[in-house]
């Protein structure tokens, strides 16, 4: 058996131990900065790493504790509310604000009952979203990767993705629209300054699930204590508002700002974020467990959706009652809803409550839209990146078009911006919504809680309805383009929107399709045949993937085992120094001398038991080095070590193995060490 030990020519030098020792100095410390909010990386990965560990939000995973809660009734309620609340904000964000004044301004009290149905939509989809991470412990992005093929999930990544920012846009608006409204800043810098919650968020994920839940639940009481002042200032009719209960639209034009509500009421990202958030808790795995958590989850979203409707409903009422009734019904826009509200009430509380709420509103809504960032990141493509750039990257997707609107086009144009996100919301609206569906439907992976048929039908129902209304309203948005004369916008228009109707009919077919193909192959089994063919594999090339650690003597022998002394073996060790990731081949650092002595003293001792050995030394990054090792010299056994514990190194070890038996295709041999 003849074993292959690769070593580089090194070239050493003075100056390049000591750039090397420098270069250690400062990257450790830099990376101590970066990494120092995040408890998943790995050495020499920097900010972004495949992320082992597949539980969603896995820094509050189960963090908080429901089963040793002894006490019933509301007070055991109480360990399950708080997801509920940090969904509850998406839903009276900046974003609904401008439709819920449109329409209140309008048509008054008339269009109440759509905020009504709407609520009931969401709060249905909110609680098979929760349904979904209850039962399977799979967060909505988690399901998609599992269920479609990688390229379709690149896709719907990237569609999330595209959804988040254009909510977060929305919230930057708000903010700044609402920081200039209180203090007179310009719309540029309200816009600038909302980067700094950037470290708010930081802090509050430090603090812990339980205390960010809090804070967001004072935020929302500010919003709601804020427009239960604003209902007392305008005073409106009871009689009327309860007539605006009894659905029916005027016109045409009410029909459409209907479409907008609904359209900007049930967003995407909240579903992302509810399955994941529900796994906060840690309940017991049994059936009498699921279903309570279930149901306090359905109470936690009653609750906090309720809520939501009265900020809605009170966003319209007070705009029914204060421009509506005095004839200003042209109002549309937040900033001149604002100057309006002081000369027709004669107060000048009013507007400057209104402000509060709508910094609150924005400020509680880009904290949500963060974490269903990082969800749908980790989710589709098992990536972690740290929270603060995570929160950056996303606010910095936001503030950049805005400043460019405001400073080609001026400050008149932000509301058309802020409609403008409430479209391309719209547009992600079904890929969420239909996979939702789907997953809670099936009883192969959700048993006996998958839902009845009703649920289904309603479901499916409301799906339809909203899939339908967005298509209308992108549809009206882009009827403009077609009548222009120009070609090639309109067939851009027409290429996307083949491309997404096509990818819709896709998500919607392919569970259906797998399912039935799932239930006939367990109906009908191949035909039995004779294991004719048992002959043992002989390896002539064996790769030992070595750790330098106490176990190399347990794997060299296991491959010994596989091959005796008729095989070759190639004993492989991969240099993850800070030299090793910058010059490769041309490192030459304490490390990368040591891994080679220890490595040649190896090759020493097999060639003296008649073992035909060589040595390969890699660099950078394990995963990648053994895959590239393993190739090269058309090894046709790979012998791996396995490690049985928990924390930092369970993460490393278990992305090296997973990494590596997914690109090679010869025999792997996992050794428990």
């Amino acid at each position: 058996m003849k074993y292959y030990f690769i070593t580089i020519p090194i070239r050493p030098t003075f100056i390049a131990i000591r750039f090397y020792q420098i270069c250690q100095q400062v990257a450790w410390r830099i990376m101590g900065i970066l990494l120092s909010n995040s408890t998943l990386y790995s050495k020499g990965l920097g900010m972004m790493q495949s992320k082992h560990n597949d539980n969603s939000l896995s820094e509050v995973h189960q963090s908080i504790d429901t089963t040793g809660n002894k006490r019933t009734g509301w007070r055991r309620l109480l360990s399950f509310l708080g997801p509920a609340y940090l969904i509850s904000v998406g839903y009276m964000d900046p974003g609904n604000w401008a439709t819920d004044l449109q329409g209140g301004s309008q048509f008054g009290y008339s269009l109440i009952w759509v905020l009504l149905m709407s609520n009931l939509m969401a709060l249905l989809l909110q609680g098979l979203s929760a349904r979904l991470g209850i039962v399977m412990g799979r967060d909505l992005a988690q399901a998609n990767r599992e269920a479609y093929p990688k390229k379709v999930n690149y896709i719907l990544y990237g569609l999330a993705e595209i959804a988040i920012a254009a909510c977060d846009l929305a919230e930057v608006l708000g903010m700044a629209i609402g920081i200039q409204l209180l203090t007179g800043l310009s719309l540029t810098w309200g816009v600038s300054i909302t980067v700094l919650d950037t470290f708010l968020l930081l802090y509050l994920q430090k603090l812990g699930m339980r205390r960010m839940e809090i804070f967001i639940l004072g935020l929302v009481l500010v919003v709601s204590v804020s427009f239960l002042i604003e209902i007392i200032l305008v005073k409106p009719v009871l009689a009327e508002v309860m007539s605006g209960f009894v659905p029916h639209l005027p016109n045409d034009v009410a029909l459409y700002i209907a479409i907008g509500i609904i359209g900007a009421t049930v967003m995407p990202h909240n579903l992302y974020l509810h399955s994941a958030l529900v796994q906060t808790r840690k309940i017991e795995r049994t059936d009498a467990g699921i279903k309570e958590a279930i149901k306090f989850n359905f109470i936690d979203s009653a609750i906090a959706l309720n809520i939501a409707f009265f900020v809605n409903a009170a966003i319209l009422i007070v705009a029914a009652t204060a421009f509506f009734k005095t004839g200003n019904s042209h109002v549309a826009a937040i900033k001149e809803a604002h100057q309006l509200l002081a000369p027709l009430l004669g107060s000048a509380i009013a507007p400057k409550i209104f402000a509060i709420a709508l910094i609150a509103a924005g400020q509680s809504s880009t904290i949500t839209g963060t974490l269903a960032g990082q969800i749908v990141m980790e989710g589709y493509l098992q990536l972690r990146i740290n929270p603060w750039a995570r929160r950056l990257l996303t606010r910095l997707l936001a503030i950049v078009p805005a400043l460019i609107v405001i400073l080609i086009y001026g400050e008149e144009k932000v509301d058309d911006l802020l409609i403008f996100s409430q479209v391309i919301l719209s547009l992600q609206l079904g890929f969420a919504i239909i996979p939702l569906i789907h997953f809670v439907s099936d009883k192969k992976k959700m048993g006996k809680f998958a839902i009845n048929t009703f649920t289904k039908i309603a479901a499916w129902l409301i799906a339809a309805i909203l899939v339908v209304l967005n298509l209308k309203m992108l549809l009206n948005e882009a009827a403009g383009l077609f009548a222009a004369e120009a070609l090639l916008p309109k067939i851009i228009v027409v290429g996307f929107g083949g491309f997404f109707i096509g990818l819709l009919v896709y998500i919607v077919l392919l569970p259906l399709i797998t399912r039935r193909r799932a239930a006939a192959s367990v109906q009908i089994h191949p035909e039995q045949h004779l294991l004719n063919n048992l002959v043992a594999p002989q390896f002539k090339k064996i790769a030992v993937a070595l750790e330098f650690s106490n176990g190399d003597e347990k794997l060299i022998a296991y491959s010994i085992g596989q091959g005796g002394k008729q095989a070759q073996y190639f004993l492989i060790h991969v240099v993850e120094s800070v030299s090793a990731s910058l010059f490769g081949t041309d490192s030459y650092d304490l490390e990368t001398i040591k891994d080679q002595e220890r490595l040649n003293f190896y090759v020493q001792q097999m060639k003296e038991q008649g073992l035909d050995a060589e040595g390969l030394l890699g660099y950078r990054y394990r995963s990648t080095e053994i895959v590239r090792l393993v190739k090269n010299i058309s090894a046709d056994m790979l012998v791996m070590g396995a490690h049985r514990h928990t924390g930092l190194k369970d993460m490393v070890y278990g992305e090296t193995v997973e990494t590596v038996r997914h690109e090679l295709n010869v025999p792997i041999l996992i050794v428990n060490i």
